[in-house]
């Protein structure tokens, strides 16, 4: 089992949305990742927070709106993703 596996295993429920949200969208501003995975902003926020950490997700600038931020998959990040489990 990769690094990479057992860090998204000791995720909380709301961070594992939160990744397989940004897995089927792409990038999305954390307004949008809140209206697609219906969690409370502060969940979705402190979820994030968890994931940078964690290098699996990056935060650029959003361009329509210089005051969102644009959250992404970091590349290396990307494909083990997919072989992840169940959210539990």
């Amino acid at each position: 089992m990769s690094q990479s596996e057992d860090t998204v295993r000791d995720l909380p429920p709301s961070g594992k949305l939160v990744l397989k949200v940004l897995e089927y969208n792409g990038g999305l501003t954390q307004k949008q990742i809140v209206e697609k995975s219906r969690l409370s902003q502060r969940t979705v926020r402190d979820a994030l927070d968890r994931l940078q950490e964690q290098s699996i997700v990056e935060k650029n600038i959003y361009v329509p709106d210089a005051r969102q931020n644009l959250y992404t998959l970091t590349v290396e990040s990307e494909a083990p993703v997919e072989a992840h489990a169940s959210l539990d």
